[in-house]
């Protein structure tokens, strides 16, 4: 069992256990004695988002990294998926991005890939864990450098896949993030006429009442300003979220069913999460539909699995396994513009030809996720909950991989509002013990 990483690398509060300076400097040790047993002259590239905490996280981690003799080569400030590519394109053993993605400023985590552009698997950062416990004194002396070509590269490959946008007025929401530089300049490269906003980062209002998970401003503006559609993204960029021109939220089910039949895959990859609706309408065009856990390593691990290139959450978090090895808000926006472009019409016209089923998602804060997961009564309400929608609905029930929630998922043709209320009060009530 891994103690420190999660879901999506390790992730916590800045400056409280784990990610104290103190941690994250034994962290970059441990890692870099790791990268030492795969290249006698491990390279490591080294990213960060807009939060306050970066730069110190970025000291820390380089630190360590260095102690263990490895050159990290700094890009900035660069989106997630930046890293991903660049760490495969130039050959490197590892890169490593410093967010907390969507989480709020006070929040940051360390995430690490490896020499494919793909996250470390489970087995590696378990490794990590365990080298943690060893004293790792100074191995050589590592170096640094400044990369100062990595947004142009980036850019380079995301233009690749960009369809002609001339016309297209659009606004961006770019979450006061990773992607407040790339993402304008890519779109505008593109021919399209560009709003960009909330792209004035100051370290403490990433994601705050912006970004993906926050679309409602750029809804507005939107519909006020009469553009043709809108693109949010969140704090580190790896996950994209739509705006159609009427306000409504084209999110990451709607994306699949688009590219899906844009680009004729045969099957999508979704996640316990996924609407029903998607799953239907996939089905009735003969394509498969496969659910995988929440998380994006293990929508890869299924993909991969099933022989398919295609698969994402709702959240926007989409995998396009032919072009890229993780979710990529930024190249995902244009391979949907381009299915757009492909199919013709636009994304209100798609957006009423996927029917979803009403779903409600609740966020209950518990201290410890695991005491109420494992609660006989916790699954009993479940059951209960199951059997009252007599196959005419959906149940999750799951921790967050990231926060200190649990997360209660109801979908349903009606009664999906009073099922996740109860379900929700049962676990505040076991929260409280």
């Amino acid at each position: 069992m891994r103690r420190y990483f999660g879901t999506d690398g390790v992730r916590g509060e800045a400056g409280k256990p784990p990610l104290t300076s103190e941690f994250v400097l034994r962290l970059g040790q441990a890692a870099g004695a790791y990268f030492r047993q795969k290249s006698p002259r491990p390279v490591v590239l080294l990213a960060k988002d807009t939060r306050e905490s970066s730069d110190l996280l970025e000291a820390a981690l380089a630190a360590g990294l260095m102690s263990q003799g490895v050159r990290v080569e700094h890009l900035g400030v660069l989106p997630t998926p930046g890293v991903a590519h660049l760490t495969r394109r130039l050959g490197a053993t590892a890169g490593a991005m410093i967010s907390a993605s969507h989480n709020p400023y006070q929040d940051n985590g360390i995430k690490f890939f490896g020499p494919s552009g793909e996250k470390l698997p489970d087995e590696a950062e378990e490794a990590i864990e365990a080298l943690l416990d060893e004293a790792h004194p100074t191995r050589g002396i590592g170096t640094v450098g400044d990369f100062r070509e990595a947004e142009r590269m980036y850019m380079d490959f995301l233009l690749e896949h960009a369809p002609d946008l001339t016309g297209l007025k659009m606004g961006l929401d770019l979450a006061h993030g990773a992607t407040y530089r790339v993402g304008p300049k890519v779109f505008q490269r593109a021919g399209a006429e560009v709003m960009a906003f909330f792209n004035t980062p100051d370290g403490r209002n990433i994601n705050k009442g912006c970004g993906s998970t926050h679309p409602e401003a750029l809804s507005r503006f939107v519909v006020e300003l009469g553009l043709d559609l809108g693109i949010a993204f969140d704090g580190d960029g790896d996950r994209v979220q739509f705006i159609d021109r009427k306000g409504r939220l084209f999110h990451g089910d709607h994306i699949l069913y688009l590219t899906a039949l844009a680009f004729g895959e045969p099957g999508v990859v979704g996640t316990v999460m996924s609407n029903m609706g998607l799953e239907v309408a996939l089905r009735e065009r003969g394509l498969a539909f496969h659910r995988a856990q929440v998380g994006d390593r293990y929508v890869l691990e299924m993909l991969k699995e099933k022989g398919l290139h295609l698969g994402g959450e709702p959240s926007g978090h989409v995998i396009f396994r032919r072009h890229h090895t993780t979710g990529d808000g930024l190249l995902s926006a244009l391979l949907t513009l381009k299915a757009l472009k492909r199919l013709g019409g636009d994304l209100s016209e798609w957006y009423e030809r996927l029917p979803m089923y009403p779903q409600v998602l609740l966020n209950v804060r518990v201290e410890d996720k695991a005491r109420v997961m494992e609660d006989p009564r916790l699954k009993a309400a479940i059951e209960e909950a199951t059997r009252r929608l007599a196959g005419r609905g959906r149940v999750s029930v799951r921790p967050s991989g990231t926060e200190p929630l649990i997360r209660v998922m109801v979908e349903a043709e009606e009664g999906a509002e009073a099922v996740a209320q109860e379900l929700a009060r049962v676990v505040e009530a076991l929260a409280r013990g």
